[in-house]
């Protein structure tokens, strides 16, 4: 029998500690839960401690090879059941879609997630108008493939789609059968042609593919604002990458403000939702269905390129500290177990927890000891976007070796509005080395320069439709390896350094 535990609602350590038994108790039986002997450390008083020592951390490599492909034939591998989805995920990491398990439990998770968000609306102040009108939400598509093991396979918000209840119906735009083309063109074409139709109060996306939406129903519709056919619309659930970067391009279309509501909705979950007005980092969701770790992203946790180290400090919620960065560890109702999803995450506040993700694990560009998290690079961006006056909403960048051998830092940034590009890399170069000493070093040593190259939207756009990477759910690494910056440079008619 497993001991009884009683919890301190009052403390996030033990909600945590509580939804680290719920998951346990109920994967006891399943083939990881013997396995680790979850039957026996349930008993244990130090749950969490014993747990950490006993199952190691896994990536989904690991959790695929030995768990998640078993996963997908047979019941019971790593959480009671067999999936009747699986969610394909390429990241933005990796050449192949992951294929991380959808359980009925963890639906039902991100919609307990879903309505936490909902009931934290009256921080907001929202016109009455909202809450009489509909929701825009700019999935992939919801038209999920059969697998022949007898799955269903998509994109995470085309399953959440596809789950909606019928009622979904009366205010869910652009509704099912739009929702379901595959297309991504004929999809927002389709979603142009019924804009005059509806009242679109909320919209939710990514923001790039979200921008050319609207822009299409404003060309479309011959309009100058996206409000002169939507007029209640005040409410953007942004999530995927950092909004500010699209700031500029989004109040050009708008005629008033938008209410931004940053969330953290990955394959892996629903983990955290913007819950109050006055900023924008997200508040963890600590009692639906997860149980994080939080590895600190220096010495103690990671190696020099950024890797988890095989046996890291692992802090738990009442351990972390406001502004470090921590890699996020998680265990979740669909049967991960220790998981590492690949992003580092800061804490802005400890009560209630809220968090902003500052990057991936795989984003941090260190080749030379620059030490540079997307978060530096997404400040310096905007510090150089300010200064040109130019609207700069994606970037690539890798270290690459020159004609010489030495290496530099290769850019790519989209931008219509194309400054002189030698100007542009001394700028970017300045803001760097003024937000990060390491980068200030690397450059007087190993990083022998800083090369900018430009690609208007348009053909930013092209090159992902080519590279089949064009959707509603598609990010782009920023930080990317030289042979694959090489080939971007070649496929876009631009040279390698």
């Amino acid at each position: 029998m497993s001991q009884k535990f009683t919890f301190d609602s009052g403390t996030y350590r033990d909600k945590q500690t509580k939804e680290l038994h719920s998951l346990m108790e109920e994967a006891k039986d399943t083939a990881f839960g013997k396995y680790y002997g979850f039957s026996k450390l349930l008993e244990n008083d130090e749950l969490i401690s014993e747990f950490k020592k006993t199952v190691p951390i896994f990536t989904y490599e690991k959790m695929q090879e030995h768990w998640w492909r078993q996963q997908q034939q047979f019941p019971d591998i790593s959480w009671p059941g067999r999936p009747r989805f699986f969610a394909l995920s390429s990241g933005t990491t990796g050449k192949e879609s992951k294929r991380i398990p959808i359980t009925n439990e963890f639906l039902d998770s991100m919609k307990r997630v879903g309505r936490s968000m909902i009931a934290s609306l009256p921080h907001f102040d929202l016109p009455e108008e909202l809450f009489e009108s509909e929701i825009l939400m700019l999935s992939s598509s919801a038209n999920l493939q059969k697998n022949d093991k007898g799955f269903s396979e998509g994109e995470i918000s085309g399953i959440n789609v596809s789950n909606f209840p019928g009622w979904y119906e009366v205010f869910y735009r652009p509704g099912n059968e739009i929702a379901a083309i595959s297309d991504w063109d004929e999809r927002v074409a389709r979603i142009a042609e019924e804009a005059p139709k509806w009242n679109i109060g909320a919209i939710a996306g990514i923001p790039s593919w979200i921008l050319l939406m609207l822009r299409k129903v404003i060309e479309v519709n011959h309009l100058e604002t996206i409000h002169d056919i939507w007029p209640n619309l005040t409410v953007y659930a942004s999530g995927g990458v950092a909004y500010e970067t699209y700031r500029k391009d989004f109040d050009a279309i708008c005629r008033k403000p938008l209410i931004i509501m940053d969330t953290y909705l990955a394959s892996e979950g629903f983990i955290a939702f913007n819950s109050r007005p006055e900023t924008m980092a997200m508040e963890l969701a600590l009692e639906h269905g997860y149980f994080y770790e939080f590895i600190p992203f220096d010495e103690r946790g990671v190696d020099e390129m950024g890797n988890v180290l095989e046996n890291p400090v692992s802090l738990q919620i009442d351990e972390v500290k406001v502004g470090e960065e921590y890699v996020l560890i998680l265990s979740s109702c669909a049967g991960a177990w220790r998981y590492q999803i690949g992003d580092v995450i800061k804490f802005e506040s400890l009560d209630p927890p809220q968090i902003k993700i500052t990057g991936r694990t795989k984003f941090f560009l260190n080749v030379v000891g620059s030490q540079l998290s997307e978060e530096k690079m997404d400040a310096a961006i905007l510090e150089i976007s300010e200064k040109h006056n130019v609207s700069i909403n994606e970037y690539m960048v890798a270290a690459v070796k020159n004609k010489d051998g030495e290496y530099i830092h290769q850019w790519v940034l989209v931008v219509d509005d194309q400054p002189d590009s030698e100007t542009m890399a001394q700028d970017l170069d300045n803001a760097l080395k003024e937000a990060n000493k390491n980068y200030a070093v690397a450059r007087t040593k190993a990083l022998k320069g800083v090369r900018v190259n430009f690609l208007t939207k348009e053909a930013y756009t092209d090159y992902l439709a080519r590279m089949k990477h064009k959707g509603g759910q598609v990010k782009t690494p920023k930080v990317m390896g030289e042979e694959r910056m090489n080939s971007l440079l070649e496929s876009t008619d631009l040279h390698p350094a």
